[in-house]
């Protein structure tokens, strides 16, 4: 039994989903599988049931779930200890990163970052912004950036930069409009999945104008912005996404922007209150808020 092999753990309990984990650690569902296999063999008890496709905790690995918590927490507080007592920023950094940041906002940045302080490993994974919230609350992540909403009053949040949304369609693809514009119940909607915060910004948009999120014909719910792109390209409907996801679809063409005027939304920060923050995570917390505005090559 290891630290990784506890990380993984958690993660999976977390999730409830080995795929959904895989992606969060940026590592391969066989590799989640077979560490798991691992712990089970170790400790010769069985941590999860197999339900059809899907995973759930035993009864075992539900009473295992808060004492590998509980040794995580001791095992990073040991390192944070031994990180600020040489006074050197060093050590590692695991950092979770909701899809829009993590693809746009973010490697430039770290690149930044690892340029100012090359002794810090950075180990960076991609969620929805639920699953960045849960990893930072749950330890398996020491900062998250998000674009959604969060929830949890133990975070402490802060905005380090400013995204714009967007309407988009293929140019052949017909969009219904109203006297107010496009009629958001009229349109076949290609969207992110639940937790998302494209998905929550889709969600706002039809809130204002009197509508719920089921009210809209959503004829498509794909995983990742790059799908959701491609089939919006493809003609598949029209969505709500960054601008920085789809600059260069409209530079070519490939896709046109809709008059539709949609409120900025922040990227931001969040780190658990009740964790002290070591020294590598304070330098990368103010490298990412003093350099807001850094264009990144993607």
């Amino acid at each position: 039994m290891n630290f990784h092999q506890l990380r993984i753990f958690v993660t999976v309990a977390n999730r409830g989903h080995l795929t959904q984990a895989a992606q969060m650690l940026g590592m391969s569902q066989s590799a989640v599988s077979a560490a798991i296999k691992a712990l089970e063999a170790s400790s010769g008890a069985r941590l999860f049931n197999r339900v059809g496709r899907g995973i759930e905790l035993s009864r075992a690995g539900a009473a295992f779930l808060p004492e590998a918590k509980a040794v995580l927490d001791r095992m990073l507080a040991a390192r944070l200890v031994l990180e600020n007592l040489s006074q050197h920023v060093v050590g590692s950094l695991s950092i979770a990163a909701s899809q829009t940041i993590a693809g746009y906002w973010l490697p430039g940045r770290l690149a930044a970052f690892q340029e100012r302080f090359p002794a810090v490993r950075l180990d960076v994974s991609m969620g929805n912004t639920r699953q960045v919230e849960t990893a930072v609350l749950d330890g398996t992540a020491d900062i998250g950036l998000v674009e959604g909403r969060t929830h949890a009053d133990t975070l402490i949040r802060s905005r380090v930069d400013v995204d714009r949304l967007v309407l988009v369609a293929a140019p052949s693809t017909t969009i219904p409009t109203g006297s107010a514009g496009p009629d958001l119940g009229a349109i076949r909607w290609v969207v992110r999945e639940r937790g998302s915060g494209t998905r929550e910004a889709l969600e706002d948009l039809a809130s204002r104008q009197g509508l719920l999120l089921d009210d809209l014909n959503l004829s498509l719910i794909l995983p990742s912005n790059e799908a959701v792109r491609q089939a919006v390209e493809a003609g598949a409907g029209a969505t709500v996404i960054s601008e920085r996801v789809v600059a260069r679809s409209l530079d070519e063409a490939a896709l046109r922007h809709l008059p539709l005027e949609l409120p900025p939304r922040d990227f931001a920060i969040i780190t658990h209150g009740e964790r002290q923050p070591s020294l590598a995570l304070a330098a990368l917390g103010d490298l990412l808020r003093n350099n807001a505005g850094t264009t990144c090559v993607n």
